[in-house]
């Protein structure tokens, strides 16, 4: 699912290659794969803009893509060092973030419905899972156990009954966000497959539960579960 990444400490000579290099945090001053940062850009009213997509013009700045980090480079005026000029708000930089990765995680699962690479309801995404389709399950937050319990037996069946190997799940969102996203149906579960659109809305998927704390981490191929094989929060 995602591949190992190389994550390598050491200081840059000096601001200026903190900013410049794509690579590099300015939080943890980690150097690693830009798609596991984020980048900002210092707007001309002083304001700091993430720029999710990596295309707005200016100087860029990069934080891991990990909440905590976030909120630190805020509360320790790293971003006003790193483009070397003062920054504003906004007041909540962190949780306009989470709101951006959801937003884009979203949009995402509906491009991957039109493309035919997302199937919605039980019997199609245990379907799906079983057939070894899928490449990432969605329960709605209001998901009721038993519901989840019968996807959850089909995502180790497709498996083979191997743990790590068992396709993710996750519940980042609630019934009605889906509903929107998805074009409505009372969405409750739902199953992303192989494909470019279903590929990408899984590396948005990711970013956001990365961001929440709710992913393991590079490398890894499942979430952390509990004994349902479901993400703690």
């Amino acid at each position: 699912m995602v591949a190992d990444r190389e994550q390598v400490t050491r200081e840059p000579e000096d601001e200026e290659e903190l900013v410049l290099n794509d690579r590099t945090c300015i939080v943890s001053r980690d150097t690693m794969e830009p798609d596991r940062l984020i980048r900002f850009v210092r707007a001309p009213d002083g304001s700091v803009v993430p720029d999710l997509r990596r295309r707005l013009p200016g100087r860029g700045a990069h934080v891991v893509c990990e909440r905590a980090a976030v909120d630190e480079a805020m509360r320790r005026k790293l971003f006003a060092r790193a483009f070397r000029a003062p920054v504003t708000g906004p007041a909540d930089l962190g949780a306009d973030l989470d709101r951006l990765l959801a937003k884009s995680a979203l949009g995402a699962l509906g491009i991957a419905k039109k493309a035919g690479q997302l199937v919605t309801g039980t019997a199609k995404v245990e379907a799906a899972a079983r057939s070894g389709q899928a490449i990432f399950v969605l329960h709605a937050r209001e998901a009721s156990e038993d519901g989840r319990r019968k996807v959850t037996g089909a995502r180790y069946a497709g498996a083979d009954g191997v743990m790590e190997d068992a396709i993710p799940a996750a519940s980042p969102f609630f019934g009605e966000e889906l509903d929107l996203a998805l074009g409505g149906g009372n969405v409750i579960h739902a199953a992303i497959l192989y494909g470019d659109a279903g590929s990408a809305a899984e590396r948005r998927l990711v970013a956001l539960l990365t961001y929440r704390g709710e992913w393991p981490g590079a490398g890894d191929t499942d979430l952390r579960t509990d004994t349902q094989g479901e993400v703690q929060r």
